[in-house]
C-alpha cells in the first residue's frame, strides 16, 4: 500500500539512507545474488568476481544498513536478504534501465551519464 499522504521528514531521510547504500553496483549485484538464498562471503566474492576483502566490505555496508542478515553455520557466516521486498524495487529499476538501454541502442537516448543536479535544475527551470 502506498501511503502518499505521509510526508514525515524522517521517512524521507531513511529512504535516502537506503538509496545511498544502493549506489554501488557491487552492492546491487550482491543483493541480486542473495535473491537465490544464503551464501558465504567466499561464495559471494566468487560469484561477483571480486576479492574476499572487497565483498566483505560491501556486505558490511549492507548489513549496517539492515539490508542483509547473517547466521553462523559452524565456522561459516552465511548472508541472506533482510528485506526481500527491496528486490521488487530493484526489479522495477531494472525494467526502467532495460527500456533505456533499448532506447539508447535505437538512438533515442544520448549515451552520456545523467547529472542528477542538472536534471533537478532543469525541472525547476521548466516549472517556472
Amino acid at each position: 500500500m502506498n501511503d502518499t499522504g505521509n510526508r514525515d521528514p524522517e521517512r524521507y531521510r531513511l529512504h535516502a539512507e537506503v538509496c545511498r547504500v544502493l549506489t554501488d553496483p557491487k552492492r546491487l549485484m550482491l543483493l541480486d545474488v542473495l535473491r537465490d538464498g544464503e551464501y558465504s562471503v567466499g561464495e559471494l566474492a566468487e560469484k561477483l568476481g571480486c576479492n574476499l576483502a572487497n565483498a566483505s566490505q560491501h556486505l558490511a555496508v549492507l548489513r549496517s544498513a539492515g539490508l542483509v542478515d547473517t547466521r553462523r553455520s559452524g565456522t561459516t557466516i552465511l548472508y541472506s536478504l533482510a528485506e526481500p521486498d527491496l528486490l521488487e524495487a530493484c526489479d522495477v529499476i531494472h525494467r526502467i534501465v532495460a527500456r533505456r538501454l533499448a532506447m539508447r541502442s535505437a538512438g533515442a537516448l544520448e549515451a552520456r551519464p545523467v547529472d542528477p543536479v542538472q536534471v533537478v535544475e532543469n525541472a525547476v527551470m521548466e516549472s517556472r
